[in-house]
């Protein structure tokens, strides 16, 4: 339900999904989709310099946020429409926040992590199925430690699409798997009751909340290799996997 409560141990060898629906995986996901040569999500300001120091400065953009706040000396902000193709593409684009990125550096000791959002929940679930991965954790970011409405709708959205007979399922599973059999019909207006959802409405951004809302649209499954964001490929895993969060012990 939160990053916080990731126990490193049990991803060993499990597929992690990271959702942060507003904004970071979805803005993720569009930088990729826009053509980015290199897409690094990093998990502070602090490894956003290390980084630096790696990449091509004469082709390197910085963007994301720090508590809410766009983050002084960087190119652009959290928003998917900074980051257009005429802006990232062919460019190394750096990319920090306050919730999300940790949460995809807090899921690295799972074998493979996987950015799911909305807009590809489809193409993940059809990504996991493929794969033949057998544990799996849906890790919402949250906000601060707490809940959030639209990282939960975003797993169970994914979750919805899953043929998920044969996994032992945990309460959150099937708590989520509920949540969408209720409310699937209708994830634009409970996108709009979250309480970032509401902040979009009460700031006339209802184009950038569209665009985080519109399932289905993507069919990209971006996967973190090296500290860098890859399109994943449909092949089988070698690897045995472990304890999923949403799925306690695997395929029967």
């Amino acid at each position: 339900m939160t990053r916080q409560e990731i126990v490193p141990e049990r991803l060993a060898g499990a597929t992690a999904v990271v959702f942060d629906v507003f904004m970071a995986t979805t803005t993720l996901l569009t930088i990729m989709e826009n053509g980015a040569r290199n897409v690094c999500p990093v998990a502070s300001l602090e490894e956003a310099d290390q980084a630096m120091q790696k990449l091509d400065s004469g082709s390197l953009l910085r963007g994301g946020e720090q508590d809410a706040a766009r983050i002084e000396g960087y190119d652009h902000g959290p928003f998917p429409e900074e980051y257009a193709p005429e802006v990232v593409e062919g460019k190394d684009v750096i990319f920090v926040t306050t919730n999300g990125t940790r949460a995809i550096a807090d899921a690295a000791p799972a074998y493979t992590v996987l950015l799911g959002t909305l807009r590809n929940a489809r193409a993940v679930a059809n990504h996991l199925e493929a794969s033949g991965t057998d544990s799996i954790y849906l890790v919402c970011a949250g906000a601060g430690g707490r809940f959030n409405l639209e990282d939960f709708l975003g797993a169970a959205t994914l979750l919805s699409y899953m043929n998920v007979e044969g996994f032992e399922l945990n309460d959150g599973a099937r708590l989520a798997l509920d949540f969408a059999e209720r409310h699937g019909e209708n994830v634009y207006e409970m996108l709009k009751r979250s309480r970032a959802g509401r902040w979009f409405v009460d700031n006339d951004r209802m184009d950038a909340f569209d665009f985080v809302a519109d399932v289905g649209a993507s069919g990209l499954v971006p996967v973190v290799v090296g500290g860098k964001l890859r399109r994943a490929d449909g092949r089988k895993s070698q690897t045995p996997l472990g304890v999923s969060d949403v799925s306690q012990g695997g395929r029967a």
